[in-house]
């Protein structure tokens, strides 16, 4: 924990990547967005640890391995490599990564079982639940669908529906199906154990009265406390990959209540790692000072935000000071498709483009709210081109060859116009507001609108005309000084979200990286490396090539 009164301590998640698959560009949508935030903090000196992990368990896991001839374990190790290189590549800044298939998170799921047991918000019942006769197996709620039983939207899962956000029972659903066997499920008896969620309305919403949640979405979160809050099933039987329950054969933990657990088994495997296992109360103990935030999908906001809160204080451990949600990623315009080559993967994106493109673009359209982002390919090429290799880029290009080429790489020792310089310096408390409130497209907006400005001064004092006459080689030394003092002002207040191509101007102006305070230095009489292009515009055949193998997913 820092000691400084005025470093906040921070812990950030991001819903858990489920291990039967690789990841899309929906999945990195949140893991951008997180990551924007948890740079943005570091660079202004807070301690801000980032922590994610797989979701390893459940039925899916077991049918999937099956299906590729290998133990789950051996499948969900060959998904967290291949979701962890992905991250990697877009450069998600996780501190830790783990998976819910860990003793961290067998030791907290029966820690929290126990728990709740003891103060009596556990109990037993015989429910009726849907079977597959022909695979022989309790169906769990992704391999049921059907239509909505509150709005009437059709193909929806057994859990909760992405049109509405209501949440039920599988056994709720209008004519269900078997996603395995595509046959009429049967309805069988079984007991299973449940928390008793509905006790708990007043706790919820003294939570949700003091946390961090969208507006849109605690409208949605009043509904379903002020409506018939349910009793959440926490249990599953065999088969089933999963914790056993102790005490209750043939019983495994439901994944949704081993995955968030996850939070705490990723943090405590990575304060383990670094010999502070002491740190571990001072983030989840019931009397934590720290905050904790999760960054997570309007689909699973009723776990987190009603389910997971509630038990965690039945558990003795502290609750999130926020959940921050987002809604769906669509891709121009409807929802990923195979067919129309929309349904792009990570590793699709990532072997034709720099992820450059997409974080910006993401930040772009980023805000607060939970409606769906659309990602348009077409702008997303434009608007690539114009503001980050036209705007941004150029104003580096465009100046730093008369400082190689006529000066002998050096700056000059006084800026043309350093009214100029601190009207950026100014203008960065608003930017790092909008960083703060997770207003990443108010804070692009206002960077483009200095990017604007910088080209604005150069058009206006022309360098390359001034350069003609030997008279201005001082004046032009100094023009192109504040140009790139202003392109390094911006390359900061941009590093949150393009945080290589940043590092690639620090790199080329011959600098230490610097923090969000270190804005007011201004770079004289220093010497800057030889320019090379650091990015390049994005011709529209690259995002054909990316629609065509998607195809052929």
């Amino acid at each position: 924990m820092s000691k400084e009164n005025s470093k906040r301590d921070i812990l950030v998640t991001n819903a858990l990547p489920y291990a039967n698959g690789p990841l899309h560009i929906g999945h990195l949508l949140e893991h951008i967005q997180s990551d924007i935030w948890v740079r943005y903090q570091r660079l202004i000196g807070n301690n801000c640890t980032y922590i994610c992990g797989e979701d390893a368990h459940g039925t899916a896991i077991m049918l999937k391995a099956e299906e590729n001839k290998l133990s789950p374990e051996e499948l969900i190790e060959q998904v967290k490599i291949s979701h962890m290189e992905d991250f990697l590549a877009f450069n998600i800044s996780h501190d830790n990564y783990h998976t819910t298939h860990s003793e961290e998170n067998r030791f907290f799921s029966e820690i929290i079982f126990t728990r709740l047991k003891e103060k009596g918000f556990i109990e037993e019942r015989e429910i009726e639940q849907l079977f597959d006769t022909e695979r022989q197996i309790f169906l769990s709620d992704r391999y049921v669908k059907g239509t909505c039983p509150s709005c009437g939207a059709e193909d929806q899962y057994g859990d909760n529906c992405e049109i509405c956000s209501s949440t039920y029972s599988a056994t709720d659903l209008i004519d269900p199906i078997s996603v395995i066997t595509e046959t009429k499920p049967e309805i069988k008896k079984s007991s299973h154990l449940f928390f008793k969620l509905s006790d708990l309305k007043s706790e919820i919403k003294d939570w949700l009265d003091n946390a961090l949640v969208p507006r849109q979405a605690l409208n949605k979160l009043s509904e379903w406390i002020d409506g018939d809050l349910k009793d959440w099933n926490i249990s599953r039987d065999e088969p089933y990959f999963g914790f056993k329950i102790p005490g209750y054969p043939g019983k495994y933990f439901y994944v949704w209540l081993d995955a968030p657990i996850g939070y705490l088994a990723s943090h405590k495997n990575y304060l383990d790692k670094l010999h502070k296992a002491e740190d571990f109360d001072l983030y989840w103990g019931i009397d934590s000072k720290a905050e904790l935030y999760h960054f997570i999908g309007k689909d699973i906001m009723y776990f987190h935000a009603l389910f997971f809160p509630a038990m965690l204080l039945k558990s003795d451990f502290r609750q999130p000071s926020g959940v921050f949600i987002h809604g769906f990623l669509t891709v121009d315009g409807q929802k990923m498709s195979k067919s129309r080559g929309t349904f792009i993967l990570a590793s699709t994106y990532r072997e034709i483009l720099d992820p450059v493109y997409l974080r910006y673009y993401f930040a772009a359209k980023l805000g607060t709210g939970v409606d769906d982002i659309d990602l348009n390919l077409e702008d997303f090429c434009q608007r690539a081109n114009s503001d980050l290799v036209g705007k941004f880029i150029n104003i580096g290009s465009r100046t730093a060859k008369f400082i190689n080429e006529n000066f002998k790489n050096k700056l000059s020792k006084t800026v043309h116009n350093e009214a100029l310089i601190n009207e950026f310096i100014d203008r960065s408390s608003v930017i790092s507001e909008a960083y703060e409130n997770r207003e990443f497209n108010k804070a692009i907006r206002e960077i483009m609108f200095l990017a604007d400005k910088a080209n604005r001064y150069i058009d206006k004092m022309e360098p390359w005309v001034l350069f003609k006459d030997k008279k201005n080689k001082e004046l032009v030394q100094s023009v192109c000084t504040t140009s790139l003092n202003l392109f390094r002002l911006m390359a900061i207040m941009l590093s949150p979200v393009i945080p290589t191509l940043s590092e690639k101007i620090y790199l080329f102006l011959n600098i230490k990286f610097p923090q969000w305070n270190d804005m007011n230095k201004i770079l004289l009489n220093h010497e800057i490396g030889v320019y090379k292009p650091l990015l390049t515009r994005i011709e529209m055949d690259k995002i054909e090539k990316i629609r065509e193998k998607s195809k052929e997913l």
